[in-house]
């Protein structure tokens, strides 16, 4: 494929409905008729009449690896794509415009599913979180979730709406109001409701958005995008930050939007978990010798909503070993005394990210002391007590102290 696609001859990216060619703008039905080859699904081509427009190519799976080759392989000739909708939702515009650039695209969207779902059920479409699970575990709608909240769910296929309603019931959410709006904008347009505990509604046609009405369950633990979740919603051997010193730590690290993480030594996983709670679009690195405690971050990122994390083993052999881009911020909770995993991570941290450590032992707070000598940054010591029964009295147990350096990196 050109390095660059030609301008002169954009790609026609057109949205289409469930309403099919009649609902087309006459824009739209133009790019259509006039391009030499239309590439589409075998639905969104279905829905074009015989004899309008060029040859017809039908997306192969997967998609994106062939683009490039399926594009050069047409250069110069009249290229209309088919999406569903908007193709900048969540769509197939959305990776042409990273492939050959916005301005090589002639984008000419339909409403989206989204929107359709908020105009049939009066929703404010711009205070609806939207979150899809094509290609992506159902577990991603976790985070979104809490009492009183509307979501919408952009479905896989025509199983996702009962994997929805069963996440919801299971996850502290089982009377919350489950609808499944199908074919959204066409003839055979439908929507069903239910609660999330009652949903026994067969399978239905694969085109389809969920729309959650939240209701938690009086007992439901609150848990929320911010950091200090309860330490029993982690499994495993005990190995975490607690909640007090990952709050203060997850502070430290400062996530913004899109950015990615080490964790170095990652035990339960606890502070790459938060750290990619704080929004859909933050990435994360675990990195643990352990292969049960690998096992058990998985797990607890699974069931907290961030399945994307990536795990990996012992930090130098993994960093040896494969090809990671550089992080926005790196936590060493492990490995402080390992010779070279602070080095090693301190020359990969990008200039203006942001590393954070805790150390617990006489050893690792020296070897904090010493760094922050010759790199700046700031120190502080956390003690946390907890009030526990004693007898028939409370008394305050004390955790062991924390010594935190937080730095950003200037050069």
């Amino acid at each position: 494929m050109p390095a660059s696609w030609p301008v002169r001859r954009p790609i026609a990216v057109v949205g289409i409905g469930a309403d099919g060619w009649e609902g087309l703008a006459a824009a739209g039905r133009a790019a259509v008729a006039e391009a030499d080859v239309v590439f589409g699904s075998a639905r969104q081509l279905a829905l074009v009449p015989e004899g309008i427009g060029g040859q017809r190519r039908a997306w192969p799976s997967p998609l994106v690896p062939a683009l490039p080759e399926l594009l050069a392989a047409h250069d110069g000739s009249r290229i209309c794509v088919l999406a569903s909708g908007d193709p900048m939702f969540y769509g197939i515009g959305v990776t042409l415009a990273k492939l050959v650039g916005a301005a090589a695209l002639r984008v000419l969207p339909q409403p989206s599913s989204a929107s359709l779902a908020c105009a049939r059920l009066g929703w404010a479409l711009a205070e609806i979180p939207v979150v899809s699970a094509v290609g992506r575990p159902v577990q991603t709608v976790l985070p979104e979730l809490a009492d009183g909240r509307r979501v919408l769910v952009l479905s896989a296929d025509q199983r996702t709406p009962a994997q929805v309603a069963e996440l919801l019931a299971h996850n502290g959410f089982a009377a919350s109001t489950v609808t499944v709006l199908e074919q959204l904008g066409g003839p055979s347009e439908r929507i069903v409701t239910a609660t999330a505990a009652t949903w026994t509604e067969p399978p239905g046609d694969p085109l389809n958005i969920v729309a959650v009405d939240c209701i938690a369950d009086p007992d439901a633990p609150r848990l929320t995008r911010l950091p200090g979740l309860p330490d029993e919603m982690y499994g495993g051997d005990g190995q975490l930050t607690k909640a007090e010193i990952r709050a203060l730590a997850l502070a430290a690290l400062a996530p913004a939007p899109g950015e990615l993480l080490w964790d170095v030594g990652g035990g339960s996983g606890t502070i790459a978990v938060e750290w990619c709670r704080t929004h859909p679009s933050c990435r994360a690195v675990g990195f643990e010798r352990s292969e049960p405690r690998r096992h058990q971050i998985a797990v607890n990122a699974t069931a907290l909503g961030v399945p994307g994390i990536e795990v990996r083993g012992e930090v130098l052999a993994a960093l040896r070993d494969g090809d990671l881009p550089g992080p926005d911020a790196i936590f060493l909770g492990g490995g402080l005394t390992q010779p070279g995993v602070f080095e090693t991570c301190w020359a990969r941290l990008r200039s203006g990210g942001r590393l954070v450590a805790d150390a617990v032992t006489a050893e690792s707070e020296a070897l904090l002391v010493r760094w922050a000598a010759t790199h700046g940054g700031r120190l502080r010591k956390f003690q946390i007590y907890r009030a526990e029964p004693l007898g028939t009295f409370t008394a305050w147990r004390p955790h062991l102290p924390v010594t935190q350096w937080s730095v950003s990196k200037r050069v």
